[in-house]
């Protein structure tokens, strides 16, 4: 059976609700009852932001808002911020998405990175502002940095074990339209 891009749009859907999934699933499972004092990137986002640069086709805006909603709610962060700063920034990402298709990788990454840097930053400000009790300054940091970091090995993965890549110049789908 051939396969339409209709039909390709859902399973890359279904691959990101996958990941999603997994990731939640992972992040849930209580692996240590000692506070931590360094922490690792957030994969959800990675996901996210390389689906946003690379596919925004596959990952539309309600999509992203209810699973950072519900992350939101599973990680017990206040409801909706992290969720509509993500939003903010996948939206951006899926404007600029024609202008880095022709970029390398480096680009694409500080691209990536500066959006990081800017809802990571965002959040604590607004968190700081409404006196909600937050995690250490070092530790969002080096959560910050660490994603950062890993931005490349997560799309490489993506693109390797789950055919995330970017769509050459001009590349149409079986419909002739332009992706």
């Amino acid at each position: 059976m051939a396969e339409t891009p209709t039909s390709r749009i859902w399973a890359g859907r279904f691959k990101y609700v996958g990941l999603v999934a997994m990731i939640f699933f992972v992040q849930l499972m209580p692996l240590n009852a000692i506070p931590v004092s360094f922490t690792g990137p957030d994969f959800l986002l990675l996901v996210t932001l390389a689906y946003a640069a690379r596919r925004p086709d596959y990952l539309p805006f309600g999509l992203i808002m209810v699973v950072f909603l519900l992350a939101d709610l599973l990680f017990q962060r206040p409801p909706g911020l992290w969720a509509a700063l993500v939003c903010i920034l996948s939206e951006m990402l899926r404007a600029q998405s024609r202008g880095l298709r022709n970029v390398p990788l480096l680009l694409e990454w500080g691209t990536i990175s500066l959006g990081i840097v800017a809802i990571t930053l965002g959040y604590r400000l607004i968190l700081a502002i409404t006196v909600v009790p937050q995690a250490p300054l070092a530790l969002t940091l080096i959560q910050m940095v660490m994603t950062i970091v890993a931005y490349p090995v997560v799309v490489l993965v993506a693109q390797l074990i789950f055919g995330i890549t970017r769509p050459a110049p001009g590349q149409t789908d079986s419909f002739g339209h332009k992706l």
